[in-house]
């Protein structure tokens, strides 16, 4: 009976628990929208903003974000996913490799400040790039590999090892075990460590306002030429994300409508993120 009782009882309190959550989540981005909800049209999404006035809007800093999260997921899905691999698949029990493993669990605890004047000193200065897109999207890079490498190293060890065997029954070679049956088998623990590590891309400011700065060019799309300064494709250009322009508009209110501006450009930031979820959900089961 009493085994019973407590199993009621962990049961109703574990419902309890996510009851809780999911009621948190949905009040925490409701408040954000309706918050927000009168700066969300096509106007406030394409505009540029107006520092000294009302009416500004957030196109550069949108586009910036969009642009930098691609850039990103570019340098840091392939190095992290290869880590991963060389981690489950290829790394020997010895020094090395805990050597490389404390280094990732190292990495991963770093303050994002540190990130920041680690790329100021070597991505914004050493290189003589300035603040710049692609000095901002090897700063996430470092900060997003370790848990990339993490999520990508646990989900291949997930894959039961009877797939492995079977591909080698059948011929296979270890590399097209890995490519062919492994790495597919992963993949819904690898979209994982994507969204994970996109929503940290959408979310971070301060090891951006070291590396891609705290303004953006008058872009003009028109423009396709990748060494002009006001092309959007010129990844040497200063890049004022979505989540730095907030900051700064919290910061600074040099507008009238500071907080109707910082409250818009939130909700357009929480929806970015949760329609990339959804996305990169349907991509992961697509595939």
């Amino acid at each position: 009976m009493k085994s019973k009782l407590y199993d009621k009882i962990a049961t109703i309190y574990f419902y309890a628990v996510a009851v809780f959550l999911i009621l948190f989540l949905v009040s925490l981005i409701s408040y954000i929208l309706y918050q927000g909800r009168t700066k969300l049209n096509i106007d406030f999404l394409t505009s540029p903003p107006k520092f000294m006035e009302a009416g500004g809007g957030i196109g550069p800093q949108l586009f910036n974000s969009l642009e930098l999260l691609i850039i990103t997921l570019i340098i840091s899905v392939p190095i992290g996913l290869g880590a991963g691999i060389y981690m489950a698949e290829y790394a020997k029990p010895g020094l090395l490799t805990e050597l490389i493993r404390l280094s990732v669990e190292t990495l991963s605890s770093m303050p994002s400040i540190v990130v920041g004047l680690f790329g100021l000193l070597v991505f914004v200065t050493m290189t003589g790039w300035g603040y710049s897109l692609i000095a901002g999207a090897l700063a996430l890079t470092v900060l997003n590999l370790p848990v990339m490498t993490r999520v990508s190293e646990d989900s291949i060890r997930s894959v039961p090892n009877s797939l492995r065997e079977a591909s080698y029954a059948l011929g296979s070679t270890k590399w097209q075990t890995i490519v062919k049956v492994v790495v597919p088998a992963a993949m819904p623990g690898i979209i994982t460590g994507i969204i994970l590590t996109a929503g940290r891309i959408f979310g971070e400011a301060a090891a951006l306002l070291y590396t891609a700065g705290m303004s953006s060019p008058a872009l003009n799309f028109s423009n396709l030429n990748p060494s002009s300064p006001t092309s959007p494709l010129n990844i040497f250009r200063p890049a004022e994300t979505l989540a730095v322009y907030i900051w700064k508009v919290n910061s600074e209110g040099l507008a009238p409508d500071a907080r109707q501006i910082a409250d818009g450009a939130a909700a357009v930031l929480l929806l970015m993120v949760l329609i990339f979820n959804i996305l990169a959900r349907w991509l992961g089961s697509t595939l």
